[in-house]
């Protein structure tokens, strides 16, 4: 290269490597887009030299970081979009669904209504059937949990409140093991974060399985009586909620004396609690 001639960006490295040698007899003129890309290659290797000499440790705590950040806000990204589109299914279901297919079964029967269209004498029972503080807790019931905790292991309730079991059915699986129940947990506070009250249960009143892989109040209510769920009465209504603990075996249409007893306990819970009115406040 003549002297006074700017070279080229490709020819930046050689004259490098001549000035290292000290082979280059003279200071070619370097144009501003060369200096530009030389400053940039050498800013590309510092940066690279920096990831490749940081520690292992310290790389890994980085990358722990981002994973747990991901993780603690995934409940909430999940969760936001059902405050306002109704779920076209849950998790369960989808589970109940799939076993059905490979038994040869009929699917389960599910089917969304607002809650405008259920009677609301089924919000009362339900509420008076499994979760009473439901309007003033945050997703816990910390003395049922104290009192399911100190019962004898064969005689143990269950202490899930509604919150709880809208979690559980919506966005995981049934079982009892302590990642199930973290991850419950962790749902719960995610819902009662971002969804109103009357959101939870409108929610729940869907996706509950008030019999035989039949889920939500519609099917469980043409199932059992033969009529829509906004034409519920007080006795059916507190019939459906008396069998959700165990709807695969208890039946609101044909109850057994243990399911009439308790369906009488609710309609009397539920006027204890000031009937419909419980659910101005939600």
């Amino acid at each position: 290269m003549r002297p006074g001639t700017a070279p080229n960006v490709p020819e930046l490295d050689r004259i490098g490597a001549l000035r290292r040698a000290g082979r280059l007899w003279h200071t070619p003129t370097v144009s501003t887009k060369a200096r530009k890309h030389l400053a940039k290659r050498r800013r590309q290797n510092r940066r690279r030299s920096a990831e490749t000499s940081r520690p292992l440790g310290r790389r890994l705590r980085r990358l722990a970081l981002r994973a747990g950040l991901i993780a603690a806000l995934l409940p909430f990204a999940l969760a936001l979009p059902f405050r306002w589109i109704d779920p076209p299914t849950s998790s369960i279901i989808l589970q109940r669904g799939a076993q059905a297919l490979l038994d040869g079964r009929e699917a389960p029967r599910f089917g969304w209504r607002d809650a405008r269209q259920i009677s609301h004498h089924l919000p009362v029972a339900v509420i008076s059937s499994e979760d009473q503080k439901f309007p003033h807790h945050f997703g816990f019931d910390v003395d049922s949990i104290v009192d399911a905790a100190t019962e004898d292991t064969k005689r143990r309730r269950g202490a899930s409140t509604i919150s709880q079991q809208v979690a559980k059915n919506l966005f995981l699986w049934p079982g009892r093991s302590w990642l199930r129940k973290a991850l419950e947990a962790y749902f719960t506070v995610a819902l009662e974060t971002l969804w109103p009250k009357a959101r939870i249960l409108e929610i729940y009143l869907n996706i509950a399985e008030f019999g035989p892989d039949v889920f939500g109040a519609e099917a469980g209510s043409r199932y059992h009586f033969g009529k829509p769920a906004s034409r519920l009465s007080v006795r059916e209504s507190a019939l459906l909620a008396a069998v959700l603990p165990n709807p695969a075996r208890l039946s609101a249409s044909q109850p057994s004396d243990y399911v009439r007893d308790r369906a009488d306990k609710i309609a009397s819970m539920s006027a204890g609690l000031g009937g419909p009115a419980i659910l101005r406040g939600l």
